[in-house]
């Protein structure tokens, strides 16, 4: 008989996933009285958050902001204030490294803190998790949404469950009855492609998966992605929470809307993200040699496509035409089928340590670094490319170090 992976196992579950409700919405529900209790979508042209009484009435993103205000005529639509949601995170940031040194940030409103050795000195994770709600709530005055479980998987499964304002505990015990009966869809890496696909052979539940044997699930999502799902449905995640773990990618993207965009304006889209991208490589000093383009349509589908270069590269003018040769290849699906986002990142990232030389040997560089310097200094709207003046080039969406 096949030993469970959770048989023995006696230590109680002690990884937490913590999630902030609606973190841009919560931070101007926070700042103004008028808008609590309200459908707020932050945003304009394009929602890139919405409140809860907001979604409640179908509201999600990246949607347009005339289709939000039709299904929602009573939305309120704020701008951004990025700077705000920046420190609001960082104060909570805080609150997780002041209840346990072992903190993975996984963006800038959730994060995996592993408090297994704490329950002798401090407490059990549940009453952990309870202090760290009540300071998250009387310190920075937002709702946070904690998950308990034994791995990062199931915790994160765990906080979804719970949202909003919420805290779940499952025991180890109890991973079958809680994880099986989901869809899917709850499983890490099922996206719309893989669940049509398990879908399509009547793999509807977790507990449906986790019984597919390993030769049908690699012949349907390849090696890797049918090892990984049937281990996650198996309970199997051995993965530890990892402080100060850097970016594998550095991405940034842009919600274009629907319409007709003509070939300079996509392009002008796509030298913005670019120049994003690659000044913050260049700020953590990171190099990467696989470029992807990753675009949505009209009809919702996606596509990715990609390129990886002889030697990885923090240069915008190389990845930038990196990015065009990959444009340029899915131009008929585009004119094909429109497009509503397009996003850029560049992955195999790994340290940058190649020594500074003299600006006027390589001026590629010396181009970027000086408008680094003069960026950092007096903002990023100090220096921009002439076919980008007078353009919006949508947010720049907060993030954590790279």
């Amino acid at each position: 008989m096949s030993r469970s992976p959770t048989e023995g196992f006696e230590e109680p579950p002690g990884i937490l996933h913590a999630d902030l409700d609606s973190f841009f919405s919560s931070v101007e529900q926070r700042d103004d009285v008028k808008l609590r209790g309200r459908p707020v979508a932050v945003g304009g042209g394009i929602i890139v958050a919405a409140s809860y009484e907001a979604k409640a009435f179908g509201i999600r993103t990246p949607m347009g902001g005339a289709q939000a205000r039709a299904m929602c005529p009573g939305l309120i639509v704020v701008p951004g204030r990025f700077a705000a949601y920046s420190e609001a995170s960082r104060k909570v940031f805080e609150i997780f490294r002041d209840t346990t040194p072992l903190v993975e940030g996984i963006s800038i409103d959730e994060a995996f803190l592993d408090v297994r050795g704490l329950r002798r000195s401090v407490g059990s994770a549940p009453w952990i998790a309870e202090r760290l709600r009540r300071r998250v709530a009387d310190e920075v005055g937002l709702p946070i949404t904690v998950g308990i479980a034994r791995t990062k998987f199931l915790a994160k499964v765990a906080s979804a469950a719970a949202k909003p304002d919420g805290l779940l505990v499952v025991p180890v015990e109890g991973e079958r009855a809680f994880l099986h009966p989901l869809p899917v869809e709850r499983l890490w890496g099922v996206g719309k492609v893989t669940s049509t696909k398990l879908h399509a052979v009547g793999i509807d539940t977790v507990a449906q998966l986790a019984v597919t044997d390993l030769p049908t699930l690699t012949s349907l999502l390849g090696p890797h992605g049918g090892r990984h799902l049937l281990d996650l449905a198996n309970l199997r995640d051995p993965r530890r929470v990892t402080v100060g773990r850097r970016r594998r990618s550095i991405g940034a993207q842009r919600a274009l809307g629907r319409g007709v965009h003509t070939v300079a304006e996509i392009d002008a889209t796509l030298i913005a993200l670019v120049e994003r991208v690659t000044g913050r490589m260049r700020k953590a000093e990171r190099a990467g040699r696989t470029v992807v383009l990753r675009l949505r349509f009209a009809d919702f589908d996606r596509a990715t496509r990609s390129r990886t270069l002889s030697s990885a590269t923090d240069s915008t003018d190389e990845i930038l035409a990196a990015v065009r040769g990959l444009i340029s290849a899915a131009r008929p699906l585009i004119v094909d089928r429109g497009i509503t986002l397009v996003g850029i990142a560049v992955t195999n990232i790994e340290d940058d340590d190649q020594p500074t030389l003299p600006f006027d040997d390589i001026p590629g560089p010396a181009i970027d670094s000086a408008v680094d310097a003069i960026r950092s200094k007096f903002g990023t709207d100090a220096v921009r490319r002439g076919v980008l003046v007078g353009r919006n080039t949508g947010y720049s969406m907060p993030t954590l170090p790279d």
